[in-house]
C-alpha cells in the first residue's frame, strides 16, 4: 500500500442558487470538501438562460484556473464536484459535473456515492439504444430522466430516483432550479444552508456551508429531494420506503471534524469513540497516547483524557504532500511514507505508546507506522483502533469492494497484531461505535450503516451480490454465523439485540 491512509474518500457535491458570485463561492465550498476527493473537480454554472461547465484533473487549484472561474462571472447559480473514483476510470471524461445540452433544456448533474444496480441499468439502457460517454455510474440517472414519460423534469427525477439503488446524493442544475437528492437510507449526507443574501446552498458537509458564513437550515433526510428556485425551497419525499442508515464511516474517517452530520459533530463523536475505546481496551503501563494524523487525532485525545495519560504529538504529517503518493518501487514507496509522516524521536524514544488510529483496512500502512515509531526508539506500541474490525467490503462509495483487500477478512486480531509488529491490538466494539455516535435508538443500528463491520447492507447488493457471496472468506462466514443474534430467523435485524 502506497498511501498513508488506507481508505480513499468518496466525493463531494456543492450547489448554490441565486448569488452573483455563485461559481466563486462554489469554488470555495469545494475547497472545504477537497478531503473527499483529489482526483478531479468541476463546476457547472448558469446565468438563468444557459449552462456552462469547466472541469479538470487533480486538486481543485489545478483543475479549475482563475481564467476559467472568471468565465463564470455574473452567473447566479452553480453546482460543483470533487471526485475520488469509486466507480469508473480515472479520466477527464469521468470528472463531474456532467453537462448535457438537449433540444429543450440543459442539465448539469453530479453525484456522491455508488449505485449498486448501475451495471445492470446501463446494460438495459444500452440495449435500448442509449450511448454512454463515460464509465461513471452517474451518467445512468440522466438517461433514466430523459427516457421517462413523466410530464415534468421534477416528476422524471422522482421516477428515476426510485429506480436507482445504493448510497448516493445528487446535485442537479437547470436554468430554472437547483435540485438535491438523498438515497432512501441517507447513507451519504447532504445539508442545506442559507446565506445572509438569501442565496441557498446544498453541500455534502456542513463545513462547506460554514466556510461561506451561511446558516445551516437542515439535512436532507432519507428518500428526500429538495427543489430550490426563485420561489424559495421545497423539500419532498420521492419514496416512503425509507430506513435511515447513515454511513458510520462518515463519522469515523471521511468527514471533516468541524462538520455536523444528523446533529452530531464529527470531532465530538470521534472523541467519544476514543473514550469508549479506552474503557473497553485500556492500555496498561503506557506513557503516552498519540494519534495518526489527521482523522485519528480526535479519538486519540478522547482515549488520553479517559486514560489520564498525556496526549502527545508523536507523529507529524507533512500537509503539503499530495495524498496519492505513488511510486514504482517498494523502496520508494517506503520513502514516500516517511515523506508524508514523521516520528518525533525526542518524544517517543524509550516510551510505551498507545497508538490510536481510525481503522485498519489493508494493514500495510499500520505496519509501516509501527516500524517507524520503533525505529525512532519507541519501547512498546499498543495499537488501539477507534472503530470495529473492517471485515466486509463496502459498495456504497468507498474504494474497498473486495474481501481480498481487507486484512480483517482473513486474519484474526492476534495475527494482525503480529503482522503490523505491535505489542497489542484492540478494536472498538460495534456497540461502542454505535453508542459513541448516539443516533436514533428506535431504528436498526441506531440509524447507522455499519456494513463494513457487520456485513449488513441496508441498500442491498444488487449487481455486486453474486461476487460478494462467492468471495466470502472463512473468517467472514464464521463472523456472520456467530453474530446471528442480530437477526431473526427470517434474516431481519433484531433491533432489541443492539
Amino acid at each position: 500500500m502506497h498511501e498513508i491512509k488506507s481508505l480513499n474518500e468518496e466525493c463531494g457535491v456543492f450547489g448554490i442558487w441565486n448569488h452573483p458570485d455563485s461559481a466563486q463561492l462554489t469554488y470555495m465550498g469545494l475547497h472545504s470538501l477537497q478531503h473527499r476527493g483529489q482526483e478531479g473537480a468541476g463546476i457547472v454554472s448558469s446565468n438563468g438562460f444557459e449552462l456552462k461547465g469547466e472541469r479538470g484533473l487533480g486538486l481543485l487549484t489545478d483543475a479549475i484556473s482563475d481564467v476559467q472561474l472568471e468565465g463564470f462571472k455574473g452567473n447566479q447559480h452553480a453546482i460543483g464536484h470533487v471526485r475520488y473514483a469509486t466507480s469508473g476510470n480515472q479520466g477527464i471524461e469521468n470528472i463531474q459535473p456532467f453537462l448535457y445540452h438537449f433540444y429543450d433544456m440543459s442539465v448539469g448533474v453530479c453525484h456522491n456515492g455508488n449505485l449498486v444496480n448501475a451495471q445492470s441499468l446501463r446494460k438495459d439502457l444500452e440495449k435500448d439504444g442509449a450511448i454512454f460517454h463515460s464509465s461513471s455510474d452517474t451518467e445512468v440517472i440522466m438517461h433514466l430522466i430523459r427516457r421517462s414519460k413523466a410530464s415534468t423534469f421534477e416528476e422524471a427525477l422522482k421516477e428515476s430516483l426510485n429506480i436507482i439503488k445504493g448510497g448516493f446524493t445528487f446535485a442537479l442544475l437547470t436554468k430554472d432550479a437547483l435540485y438535491g437528492a438523498v438515497d432512501p437510507n441517507a447513507i451519504r449526507p447532504l445539508a442545506v444552508g442559507r446565506m445572509k443574501t438569501g442565496a441557498y446552498i446544498i453541500a455534502s458537509e456542513t463545513c462547506a456551508i460554514d466556510v461561506l458564513g451561511a446558516e445551516f437550515i437542515r439535512d436532507i433526510h432519507a428518500g428526500e429531494f429538495i427543489v430550490i428556485n426563485d420561489d424559495g425551497i421545497r423539500v419532498e419525499s420521492y419514496t416512503t420506503d425509507t430506513t435511515t442508515a447513515i454511513s458510520a464511516m462518515e463519522y469515523i474517517y471521511f468527514a471533516r471534524p468541524d462538520s455536523t452530520i444528523a446533529g452530531k459533530n464529527v470531532h465530538a463523536v470521534r472523541k467519544e469513540s476514543g473514550k469508549r475505546l479506552a474503557q473497553e481496551s485500556p492500555a496498561i503501563n503506557a506513557d503516552m497516547v498519540i494519534g495518526v494524523p489527521n482523522s485519528s487525532l480526535s479519538a486519540a485525545s478522547g482515549f488520553a483524557e479517559e486514560s489520564h495519560l498525556p496526549y502527545e504529538m508523536g507523529l507529524v504529517k507533512n500537509q503539503y504532500v499530495a495524498r496519492t503518493f505513488i511510486q514504482p518501487t517498494q523502496e520508494l514507496r517506503e520513502q514516500g511514507v516517511r515523506v508524508k509522516l514523521s516520528a518525533v524521536k525526542d518524544i517517543v524514544h524509550g516510551k510505551n505508546i498507545v497508538l490510536v488510529d481510525d481503522s485498519i483496512v489493508r494493514g500495510t500502512t499500520s505496519k509501516r507506522i509501527v516500524k517507524m515509531l520503533k525505529d525512532a526508539g519507541a519501547n512498546e506500541i499498543h495499537v488501539r483502533i477507534a472503530s470495529p474490525e473492517f471485515m466486509f467490503p463496502s459498495f456504497y462509495g468507498i474504494d474497498v469492494s473486495t474481501s481480498s483487500e481487507l486484512i480483517s477478512a482473513n486474519k484474526s486480531p492476534e495475527e494482525i497484531r503480529d503482522y503490523i509488529g505491535a505489542d497489542s491490538l484492540s478494536y472498538l466494539s460495534v456497540d461502542g461505535l454505535i453508542n459513541s455516535i448516539g443516533l436514533d435508538k428506535e431504528v436498526p443500528y441506531h440509524g447507522l450503516c455499519v456494513e463494513s463491520f457487520t456485513g449488513d447492507y441496508p441498500a442491498g447488493l444488487y449487481d455486486y451480490e453474486e461476487r460478494y457471496y462467492e468471495n466470502l472468506s472463512p473468517r467472514q462466514k464464521a463472523y456472520l454465523a456467530n453474530n446471528k443474534q442480530y437477526f431473526d430467523k427470517e434474516g431481519n435485524l433484531n433491533v432489541e439485540s443492539i
